[in-house]
């Protein structure tokens, strides 16, 4: 984030369309999806570049890019930090006006663009993510996210292929997510007290929403996802469950506000003996976890709150769930 937040965020960028692709030991995926960015880019007709951010691979992946794509912008991080930290890494190098947030793993279709760039004609918008497709199956994998009926869950949402050029999104994924360069320099980037993974493409998203930009899903942009190395392949059982899980609670307590957030701290300690019974021990050392990053995430809440309503934009998130439920239900 320091690099980001040294950027001055009311510069819009030139126009056309900047990638940025996070990179840990993908020298395959980079060899096999990469031809596929390229020609999406060239058949948008704008101007691009191309911006690995390299999370201290031990492979061959910078020499590899070095070797065969010497336009494409390589940025080397000494140190594996997790996603939030490299991704913002490239985010801070983008020159265009609009950023696509990729995937090593996705593969874009050749006209993956052509409808996406109408969008932003609207000074509302902060992003657009396309379909994503299981390379193998066919499967739909990513559509636009439409949230739950729960009380407290945030992270709760269905998946729906809906044809509309109107059709918002709950959130963004990572993994395919165009956005408004201005925008995404303004939030901050990623927040990286996600990092090393999960729940930081929601809570981009949602801090979007809240501070009055919107977030679309078009039917029509299809990518589709390549077998891949993925942090499972990196990261033993219990990190992944014990780091999602703390994530989880911070994704909760930066968006809940008010009464909303002193019932979901209650009872989220009392379901620990549910957890705790049905074998979910992880839940505890992710919950000290959380509690220690607790004042850092506080002073983050407030920072951001206090700048979107300095900007007379501020939605909590319960209005903003509450917006995007009822306008999808209406093309549903």
């Amino acid at each position: 984030m320091e690099e980001i937040s040294k950027l001055n965020a009311n510069v819009a960028g030139n126009v056309g369309i900047s990638v940025v692709i996070p990179n840990y030991n993908g020298e395959y995926l980079l060899q096999q999806n990469l031809p596929f960015t390229f020609a999406a880019l060239k058949s948008s007709g704008l101007p691009y570049e191309v911006i690995v951010a390299d999370d201290a691979s031990s492979d061959d992946s910078t020499l590899y890019l070095n070797k065969n794509y010497p336009d494409v912008i390589v940025i080397e991080n000494k140190i594996n930090k997790g996603f939030s930290v490299n991704i913002n890494s490239g985010i801070a190098k983008a020159k265009f006006n609009l950023v696509l947030l990729l995937n090593s793993d996705i593969k874009l279709d050749k006209d993956y663009f052509l409808s996406q760039i109408k969008y932003f004609e609207n000074d509302d918008t902060f992003g657009v993510m396309g379909k994503v497709l299981d390379e193998q199956t066919g499967k739909i994998l990513e559509a636009c996210k439409y949230p739950q009926d729960t009380v407290f869950k945030i992270n709760a949402f269905t998946n729906l292929d809906l044809k509309s050029d109107t059709a918002y999104s709950y959130y963004l994924s990572g993994a395919n997510a165009l956005v408004n360069r201005r925008k995404i320099l303004a939030l901050g980037g990623f927040n990286e007290l996600f990092s090393p993974f999960y729940h930081e493409d929601i809570d981009l998203s949602l801090r979007a929403w809240e501070s009055g930009w919107k977030c679309y899903y078009d039917s029509l942009a299809v990518c589709r996802h390549a077998v891949s190395t993925t942090i499972k392949a990196h990261s033993s059982k219990r990190k992944i469950n014990t780091i999602g899980t703390r994530n989880k609670f911070l994704l909760h307590y930066l968006h809940h506000t008010g009464m909303r957030l002193y019932l979901w701290q209650i009872v989220t300690l009392l379901s620990m003996l549910i957890r705790w019974a049905s074998g979910k021990i992880y839940y505890y050392p992710a919950y000290m976890m959380y509690l220690k990053m607790l004042p850092d995430a506080h002073n983050y809440k407030l920072q951001f709150i206090s700048a979107a309503k300095e900007n007379k934009q501020y939605i909590p998130f319960i209005n903003v769930k509450e917006q995007v439920k009822k306008a999808i239900d209406n093309i549903k």
